[in-house]
């Protein structure tokens, strides 16, 4: 064997052993998650597939989260898992909760291991129209701007909750998977004079107002329910404009003392 045949052997076998070692890298990687696209608008569907190295006998499935821009839970699914690892499942960009442009999180679970891939949204509203709520509040607890308000809920669960000023109203978003109620109590701090309940929409008439205790029945697939009263604290965007006019009269009110202050006296 001569020289340049040795050599064109040795580079051979260099090739096909970086190729092993990089296909066994990532056939090994333990859970893996891809959107078919990396941009979307809001009526289309987002297709994520994914691969887990080692299926867990059982049937245990992967669950399926996606996050909206506004840290708000959108949708949880548990997806099926092929025996060869792979698994697939499609999120619709419709909805109220998918309305918002920038980018949705869509996490991976499978026993204890976890992923996430990003995506982009355009063409719906911007994230800035909607004030972000960064409160983090314990269980069976929702945050209704900087206050945790308990609530109780069966058939769905609650994802997140934001103020209407213009209508003194606290609008709860949910995922009703099933018939269900909804039984939460602003702070009087937060809300009071409760006389109104719209689930979707439409006013309720098997809601329950006992003061500020609101009893809600929902069928299944229910998104919204809305809570007008009489008063709702104001959004910081109101209160800012508050303090602002509050600022801006006194300012007038010093000037104009000031200037007659300088009045020559005879």
């Amino acid at each position: 064997m001569n020289s340049t045949t040795s050599l064109m052997l040795v580079a051979l076998v260099a090739i096909v052993a970086t190729m092993s070692i990089s296909s066994e890298a990532h056939s090994e990687l333990p859970l893996s998650v891809e959107a078919d696209k990396s941009v979307y608008d809001h009526d289309s569907t987002i297709t994520v597939t994914g691969n887990v190295a080692n299926v867990i006998p059982g049937n245990v499935p992967v669950v399926v989260t996606v996050i909206n821009p506004l840290n708000s839970l959108v949708t949880i699914d548990q997806i099926n898992v092929s025996n060869d690892g792979s698994f697939i499942t499609t999120v619709s960009t419709a909805g109220k909760l998918m309305k918002y442009d920038g980018t949705y999180t869509i996490k991976v679970n499978y026993g204890s291991l976890d992923n996430k891939v990003t995506v982009e949204l355009d063409g719906g509203v911007e994230v800035s129209e909607k004030i972000q709520d960064n409160v983090k509040c314990n269980a069976n607890k929702v945050a209704i701007l900087d206050v945790c308000t308990s609530y109780d809920i069966s058939g769905g669960h609650v994802i997140s909750a934001t103020v209407n000023s213009n209508n003194n109203s606290v609008i709860i978003n949910i995922d009703a998977d099933d018939d269900g109620i909804l039984t939460i109590s602003p702070t009087t701090s937060t809300q009071s004079g409760i006389f109104m309940v719209l689930v979707d929409g439409e006013e309720s008439d098997d809601a329950e107002i006992n003061g500020n205790t609101v009893i809600v029945p929902f069928n299944a697939g229910t998104e919204q329910i809305e809570i007008i009263g009489t008063f709702v604290i104001p959004e910081f965007g109101t209160i800012a404009a508050m303090i602002l006019a509050v600022a801006i009269i006194s300012i007038i009110a010093i000037s104009s003392k000031s200037r007659l202050s300088i009045v020559p006296r005879y």
